[in-house]
């Protein structure tokens, strides 16, 4: 029987998502000026108001408050009317040094022997339903945000668009799992009070919304999903009327709220563990982000159609202690999913250290992940730039989303005997 499958996203100027990219970017300056850096931030935003909390250990110092600021105004909170403004928020920082208790069981003579910094376990995942192996309905959703942002800073067919927004997307399945249609799709958006008339005011929302939006979308995916947009699509805009009151003001963000929106929209499964500022001792993190660099090797490799990769680990201790393998019943191989994970285990070392290094993530990276999810997005070498007031400026290149690379297809196929 077909069923209906639902993901949700969230945009940049939503209240937790404003919390992640704060988290982040404090995360990205210390690493930036210290790559050694062990660092938890915590970020809370409110009416007028950014709390700034964790702990760091770090040979740099930071004007913490001016880091927030900036990430703010980018976002776009630059008007007093929102109640939330990067030049006029205040922002209370209450971050201090790490526990030592935490950093004995991290830190080892070697950085080959390094422990992982918590207990807890990761997931990864990857599905052949997309082009970037993502799940399709949080795939969409992700894209209405990011094109629904787009038009926002363009501020020219559309001209009222405020920061906070939300979509949701259902896509109804065959019985064999394959996409059918889009069935609904929900978006909310933080807008002007343009009209004293609402009921005019939401209609042209709601038209702007399906006649200029959404097309835009459409055009970013290939024929063949292209063709699941359809004139039965049940569209719910702004369902509970206007929307002009949002952001930190309408609803207190909290760094770590949105894990679901930020891995895989439902499909697959969560450990549990937000990322935003964490650095990558941090296995919450880093290990969720290998993970997926499995599942999407395995799938692009034809080892499955559908991958579900969990890795769990003891705080201090070196080596996971296990790991698993689901492929749905969609293995191409005459293996068992406990001997591809054997398998798996030869292939990928997950020791905290080593992926680390192999997925490079000793670097200022992580700005760019806490919007829009942080799997899925094409790797790609960028040069950022760091000034502070305390240790001057730095310029870096370095690689972003190295997780999504496709570079262990060969060693996958060559182990597997494919």
């Amino acid at each position: 029987m077909a069923y209906l499958f639902t993901s949700e996203s969230v945009s940049e100027g939503h209240p937790d998502k404003v919390a992640d990219q704060i988290s982040d970017a404090l995360l990205d300056n210390f690493l930036a000026f210290d790559p050694e850096s062990k660092v938890a931030c915590e970020t809370l935003v409110t009416t007028g108001q950014v709390v700034l909390a964790g702990e760091v250990k770090s040979e740099t110092y930071l004007d913490v408050q001016e880091i927030a600021r900036k990430v703010i105004n980018k976002i776009g909170y630059t008007k007093g009317e929102y109640q939330f403004s990067g030049d006029s928020c205040g922002v209370i920082s209450l971050i201090h040094e790490q526990s030592q208790d935490i950093n004995q069981g991290v830190d080892r003579a070697t950085k080959e022997e390094q422990g992982a910094g918590d207990q807890g376990m990761m997931f990864g995942y990857a599905t052949n339903e997309t082009e970037n192996y993502m799940p399709l309905a949080l795939d969409i959703s992700h894209k209405i945000l990011q094109v629904l942002a787009e038009l926002r800073r363009e501020n020219k067919e559309i001209t009222y668009l405020r920061p906070d927004a939300k979509s949701q997307v259902t896509i109804e399945y065959s019985d064999d799992n394959k996409p059918k249609r889009i069935d609904a799709i929900v978006v909310s958006t933080q807008h002007d009070d343009f009209d004293a008339d609402d009921e005019k005011m939401l209609a042209k929302i709601k038209n702007d919304i399906i006649t200029i939006l959404i097309p835009r979308v459409k055009k970013l995916f290939p024929a063949h999903v292209q063709a699941l947009f359809n004139d039965d699509i049940a569209y719910h805009i702004n369902p509970t009327g206007k929307f002009v009151i949002g952001g930190p003001h309408g609803d207190t963000g909290l760094t770590g709220r949105k894990i679901i929106v930020d891995t895989y929209g439902g499909k697959g499964a969560h450990g549990g563990g937000a990322f935003s500022g964490k650095d990558p001792s941090k296995v919450d993190r880093s290990a969720a982000y290998a993970s997926r660099h499995i599942a999407k090797n395995l799938v692009a490799a034809g080892v499955a159609t559908e991958v579900l990769v969990q890795v769990s680990y003891a705080i201090g201790v070196v080596e996971p202690t296990s790991i698993f393998i689901d492929t749905y019943g969609t293995s191409t191989l005459e293996l068992t999913d406990g001997e591809i994970a054997k398998k798996v285990s030869e292939i990928f070392d997950m020791r905290p250290a080593a992926i680390e290094e192999r997925l490079k993530l000793r670097n200022p990276i992580y700005l760019e992940t806490a919007a829009y999810g942080h799997m899925g997005k094409a790797p790609e070498t960028i040069t950022k730039i760091f000034e502070s007031p305390y240790s001057g400026k730095v310029e870096k290149e370095v690689e972003l989303f190295t997780w999504e690379k496709l570079d262990f297809v060969d060693a996958v196929k060559t182990a597997f005997n494919m």
